[in-house]
């Protein structure tokens, strides 16, 4: 055998090792950022928590600023990822909009997302300038409630809008239940009859606004 074909043989597990100590940092850092909040993280605390030395950490991450970014990105993920369900021309709008707010309200009834989420708003409040580039990223992502109004409108079951601002409106009326009274009052997440009143509700009203008649 060639050394050009034992090359590969050596360096996938180092590279696998090198991946699995990233993935190790990351959640190091999600942990500490959870539970100590930003200031009081240090890449010391990260290296330990993670099990590496403060020199792999910075190896993988030039700066603390940089874990939080990816943490940002991570937490607009997770909410992105959890609203993915692609429009359909053959199901009530009703039925759609509905099951797309419950795993919507899924996510925000995740104690640790909103955990993270705490951290993530404190630290914007605290130093805009630093998650600033971050968040406008995230917004220019757009989400899964966005595409599917967009995607309503060119089937022409809603009326023509501005997807962005139907989809800030459609969030509000779920997020003002179940997400800033968690994040800012420490309030209890929403139990299950509590999703499902605020989803219905928000569906009548939305619909009850922008759907075309049929």
């Amino acid at each position: 055998m060639s050394p050009e074909d034992q090359h590969p043989r050596t360096s996938r597990p180092t590279k696998r090792l090198t991946e699995r100590k990233r993935e190790d940092i990351v959640r190091a850092a999600v942990e500490e950022f959870r539970t100590a909040g930003y200031e009081a993280t240090s890449m010391d605390r990260i290296a330990q928590a993670a099990g590496v030395s403060k020199r792999t950490v910075y190896n993988h991450f030039p700066s603390k600023e940089e874990l939080f970014a990816l943490m940002l990105e991570q937490l607009w993920a997770s909410s992105a990822a959890s609203v993915d369900l692609p429009y359909r021309s053959d199901l009530p709008l009703t039925q759609q909009l509905r099951q797309l707010l419950m795993q919507k309200l899924e996510l925000l009834g995740d104690p640790n997302f909103i955990a993270l989420a705490r951290v993530a708003m404190a630290e914007i409040i605290h130093a805009p300038d630093r998650a600033q580039d971050i968040v406008c990223r995230m917004d220019e992502k757009g989400s899964g409630v966005t595409a599917w109004i967009q995607a309503a409108m060119h089937d022409g079951r809603l009326a023509p809008v501005d997807p962005g601002f139907a989809g800030h409106q459609l969030e509000g009326l779920v997020k003002s239940f179940a997400f800033w009274p968690q994040v800012t009052l420490g309030q209890p997440p929403l139990a299950r009859a509590d999703r499902e009143r605020v989803a219905d509700s928000a569906v009548a009203m939305f619909l009850g606004y922008y759907a075309r008649s049929a």
